[in-house]
């Protein structure tokens, strides 16, 4: 079983990897500050940049916790945006109490609902509002994993499970009487933690929070990969049987690697909404979690920064087409998809790999 590229990579050349790093940690870290200058000023950074591109890295955090699954484990989900969805939800439950005060929600006011439904409960505080983050999707993925792995379930079928599971959130969130705002969803934030959601300061703490939980996510997955745990997840990827014949249970290392997938794509919600400023079932829609597997494919699975780079370069690509050609957006998506497997299998990522054998 060959080793990831990414440990390869970061082992022969310590010293270049970690400057890169280090200078693109800290431009991110900069970035957000430069939109206190004045719009005249030849650096500011206009607040739509900064929520571009703080949405941007929400995508490449899901992106890296893709990679966790399947370019380690072997599990390609296709459910991911199920996860991350739950946890814009959980938010924005607690941003839509924030604003409501002491009534209801005014989504709830227009259905003329009477009171809170029991499962809003406690939302009203931050700190409920974070375990839910947590808890909501991690619960989630630990039924659903416990049962798929332990019926062997996996391959094709395990893809068709999770669009399965994301679509059928999807449509239960669609509906009014679910408590969830149907189609319309949340939207209407005023506050986070008694500060204006739209203010400056407020964006500039968000933006640096997504950034940090990008890179906590990259360093669990690079001790992850580094450690026997990893080379076991490597293992089930290659040759689940032969690992089988040699004592271990796949189940549990397999179980454990998709419920923190599944929490870290909810916390990359929880940062997306407040950016954002809505939270819908569209979401959940298996096209964008399919779209997710494809910021995987194109930068590299199994190497952790390769699908950092990939939800990178396909989203800025989009912002870029939906505006100058929304008509042709689908068309260059499915030509880069196309593309990349056909002469870059290793994605993008395989460019520097290539380089450095010749």
């Amino acid at each position: 079983m060959s080793q990831p590229f990414t440990l390869t990579v970061v082992r022969k050349v310590p010293r270049l990897a970690l400057s890169l790093g280090i200078i693109i940690t800290l431009l991110l870290l900069i970035m957000p500050f430069l939109a206190l200058l004045p719009a005249s000023h030849p650096l500011a950074v206009s607040t739509y940049t900064l929520t571009l591109v703080g949405k941007i890295l929400c995508y490449a955090i899901v992106a890296v916790a893709l990679d966790l699954v399947w370019g380690y484990a072997g599990l390609l989900s296709l459910g991911h945006g199920l996860f991350f969805a739950l946890g814009g939800y959980a938010m924005g439950m607690y941003l839509m109490r924030q604003a409501a005060g002491d009534g209801l929600p005014s989504f709830m006011s227009f259905l003329s609902w009477n009171e809170l439904p029991w499962f809003w409960t406690g939302t009203q505080h931050f700190a409920w509002a974070l375990c839910l983050i947590v808890l909501v999707p991690g619960l989630l993925a630990l039924i659903f994993g416990f049962f798929a792995f332990r019926s062997k379930i996996k391959g094709v079928y395990f893809s068709i499970m999770t669009q399965a599971l994301t679509y059928a959130g999807m449509l239960l969130l669609f509906r009014n009487e679910t408590g969830f705002g149907g189609n319309n969803g949340f939207t209407g934030f005023t506050t986070l933690l008694g500060f204006n959601i739209t203010a400056t300061g407020t964006r500039i703490s968000l933006f640096v929070a997504t950034v940090l939980l990008l890179l906590i996510s990259l360093i669990i997955g690079f001790a992850l990969a580094r450690s026997k745990f990893g080379r076991v997840l490597t293992a089930v990827r290659d040759a689940e049987n032969r690992l089988m014949f040699c004592g271990y249970d796949p189940k549990g290392f397999k179980l454990f690697v998709w419920v923190l997938s599944a929490v870290m794509c909810g916390l990359a919600g929880a940062l997306y909404v407040p950016q954002v400023g809505i939270i819908n079932p569209s979401e959940m829609s298996p096209t964008n979690s399919i779209e997710a597997a494809i910021w995987v494919a194109i930068g590299g699975r199994g190497t952790l920064i390769g699908p950092l780079f990939g939800a990178v370069i396909v989203n800025g690509a989009k912002s870029w087409f939906t505006v100058a050609f929304p008509e042709y957006w689908l068309f260059f998506l499915g030509l880069m998809f196309i593309l990349v497997t056909l002469f870059l299998p290793r994605g993008v990522i395989g460019l520097v790999r290539r380089r450095r054998d010749d």
